[in-house]
C-alpha cells in the first residue's frame, strides 16, 4: 500500500533541458564547446546544495570570459532553461490530492532559483510537503536526503512512491525501500499510479 507520492520536478513537472536553450540562442556547435568548457551542471549542483543563485553563477562566468555572457544567461534566462510545464504530470498530481493522497516533491532545486520558480508556476505550492535541496544542504542521489525525507514524513519507506527522471536517485531511493518509477513521459507514470491503485484510468487521462 502506497501512502504518499513524492514527485521529482525536473523533467517530471516541469521540463529542465539546458542544453535545448543554448542550442537554440548560440547553436549546437557552440554548445557543445560551451558545456566541453565550462562544467555547467556542476555549478548547479553548488546552486541545488545552497549556494548563492546569482553569485555562483556570476562567479563562475568570470573564470570563464570568453563565455561571460553564455555562463550568465544560466541565471538571466533561467525559467527559459525550466520550460515548460508537463502538464500531463500536474493533472496527475492534482488528481492524487483530490483523492486525499499525499503528494511530496523531493527535488534538487536551488534556494533562490526554487522561489523564483514559485513566482512563475503557482501549482509549486500545491504540494503537501516539500523537499528543496537547497535548504536541505545535500542533492539527490546522496542517501541522507532520502532519510531526511523518512525521518520528516515520518511514512515507512515502502509506503513511499516515487517518480523521478534519473536512474541514480531512483536507484538510492529504491536501496531504502521506497518504490520507485523511472520518469520517461507523463503517460507511463500515469498507467504506474492506475496499476497501484492510487487513480482510476479516467482520472489519470490527459
Amino acid at each position: 500500500m502506497i501512502d504518499a507520492v513524492i514527485f521529482d520536478i525536473g523533467n517530471v513537472l516541469i521540463e529542465w533541458q539546458p542544453e535545448r536553450y543554448y542550442d537554440r540562442v548560440i547553436g549546437q556547435e557552440r554548445r557543445k564547446a560551451l558545456f566541453s568548457e565550462v562544467d555547467l551542471h556542476g555549478m548547479n549542483d553548488i546552486i541545488d546544495r545552497g549556494g548563492p543563485f546569482r553569485d555562483t553563477i556570476y562567479e563562475t562566468a568570470e573564470r570563464y570570459p570568453a563565455w561571460r555572457e553564455e555562463v550568465r544567461d544560466w541565471h538571466d534566462h533561467w525559467i527559459e532553461l525550466a520550460a515548460p510545464v508537463i502538464d500531463h504530470s500536474l493533472s496527475l498530481l492534482r488528481a492524487l490530492r483530490a483523492k486525499g493522497t499525499p503528494v511530496f516533491a523531493l527535488t534538487n532545486f536551488g534556494i533562490d532559483s526554487f522561489a523564483y520558480a514559485e513566482t512563475q508556476y503557482p501549482f509549486l505550492a500545491e504540494f503537501d510537503r516539500r523537499y528543496i535541496s537547497g535548504h536541505m544542504g545535500v542533492i539527490k542521489p546522496d542517501p541522507e536526503i532520502y532519510r531526511m525525507v523518512e525521518a520528516d514524513c515520518g511514512i515507512a519507506p515502502d509506503r513511499l512512491l516515487f517518480a523521478d527522471d534519473r536512474h541514480d536517485n531512483i536507484d538510492a531511493a529504491t536501496a531504502r525501500g521506497w518504490h520507485g518509477h523511472l520518469f520517461t513521459n507523463a503517460q507511463g507514470w500515469a498507467d504506474r499510479l492506475v496499476a497501484e491503485g492510487l487513480l482510476t484510468p479516467e482520472e489519470a487521462r490527459a
